[in-house]
């Protein structure tokens, strides 16, 4: 059963320290307990379908309770999280030479369920600010969120796109990736890691490298989940001495899940604010494409109806120079509503083999969004010539 003191050595930071714990331990939780040693779910031999269902979903059920005891406001998201990482910890292991497997152990089990917890519930005072009144993003220039309508669409290729041309066009800029180390687009994004390192928890921090002249801030955590609460608030994500006029950020995270909290979490960047924020959804040239971003613009409507989330002004197509026929048909009213300024991003072999590098893109990408940048004032008009002093 659930243990009945916390794990030695697991604090809350100081930032949650308005959170009292209990120092009698968990009390017991009104679901059916575990037998004495773990559940008795059977990690080798012959075991019915429902005897693991059953023991698994009590497992699950005590670990949402613990996480729970660290915070009873911790959002349905984070708990889910921190369950995940409980159960991950009762993996089964292999020694590689025989069919060995270790029992669960729910000590371990309940450990990574509540420093997972406690890392989501440090961030909770911030993340409650954070929905009250307009974002200041001065420090941060123009801030171009980068929306996904799915996984898989591009989204961190267009985000290192935009980072590149702008530094080419002598801006200073800042690449935020929010994203779980593991599933970074932007994982290899600069040649080595960088020496800076910002810490607002014990258990998470955020690491500044240089990607040619851009410097790239992402998030590290020696957990084995990000929970959504546990991504640092924006204001840690400035750098320190050194100044930003745009910041492109690749939200990275499940655009459904996003849209559904436009306001905390990675989706933090999405707020509505001074400078206006230019958030840009990223769309395939496909019909499912199409749909799913006509639902994330749905989802995300009640929010910007009350001025709490910007909604994306600016749709991008990657991978085509123009609409396949019958395919743009297909947009949705909210969709359809940004087709006329839409922006093509060809397909390229060798980017689309490889991701994201430490090379710079290629020019043909950095050429497809010139004139949105141009647009937006980013960058300079070819066709304008300099006036001559008299």
């Amino acid at each position: 059963m659930v243990p009945s003191s916390i794990p030695k050595g697991h604090t809350m930071h100081p930032n949650a320290s308005d959170h009292r714990e209990p120092t009698t331990g968990f009390p017991t939780p009104i679901v059916p307990t575990l037998p004495p040693g773990g559940p008795s779910v059977p990690l080798a031999g012959h075991a019915t379908a429902d005897a693991v269902s059953q023991g698994w979903c009590t497992l699950g059920a005590e670990l949402a309770v613990a996480a729970r005891r660290v915070r009873p406001t911790l959002p349905d998201s984070d708990v889910d999280a921190a369950v995940e990482a409980g159960m991950l910890a009762t993996a089964p292991e292999h020694d590689g030479s025989a069919a060995h497997h270790r029992g669960v152990d729910i000590d371990d089990a309940v450990a990574a369920t509540v420093d997972v917890a406690r890392a989501a519930a440090a961030t909770a005072p911030e993340l409650a600010a954070c929905t009250r009144g307009a974002a200041d993003w001065s420090r941060f220039g123009t801030v171009i969120p980068v929306l996904g309508a799915s996984c898989g669409v591009g989204a961190s290729v267009l985000a290192a796109t935009l980072a590149d041309a702008l530094q080419l066009a002598h801006h200073s800029v800042l690449l935020v990736d929010p994203s779980d180390p593991g599933r970074s687009g932007l994982g290899f994004a600069a040649r080595s890691r960088g020496p800076w390192h910002v810490r607002p928890h014990p258990r998470v921090g955020i690491r500044f490298s240089w990607r040619a002249q851009a410097l790239l801030a992402q998030v590290e955590t020696d957990l084995g989940v990000l929970a959504p609460g546990m991504v640092p608030a924006p204001r840690w994500w400035c750098p320190p001495r050194h100044r930003v006029a745009v910041t492109v950020v690749d939200l990275g995270h499940d655009p459904w899940r996003l849209a559904a909290h436009p306001v905390a979490g990675a989706a933090a960047w999405l707020r509505a604010g001074a400078p206006v924020p230019r958030p840009v959804l990223v769309v395939c040239p496909s019909h499912p494409s199409l749909r799913y971003a006509e639902q994330v613009l749905a989802r995300m409507q009640p929010w910007v109806a009350t001025g709490a989330a910007a909604a994306p002004t600016q749709l991008v197509v990657m991978g085509a120079r123009r609409w396949p026929r019958g395919v743009a048909g297909a947009a949705g009213r909210r969709v359809a509503e940004l087709l006329p300024g839409a922006v093509f991003v060809p397909h390229h072999p060798a980017t689309a083999a490889a991701g994201v590098t430490p090379d710079p893109t290629p020019p043909a990408l950095r050429r497809a969004i010139s004139p949105l940048l141009r647009r937006w004032g980013l960058a300079p008009d070819p066709t304008r010539r300099p006036r001559r002093n008299r």
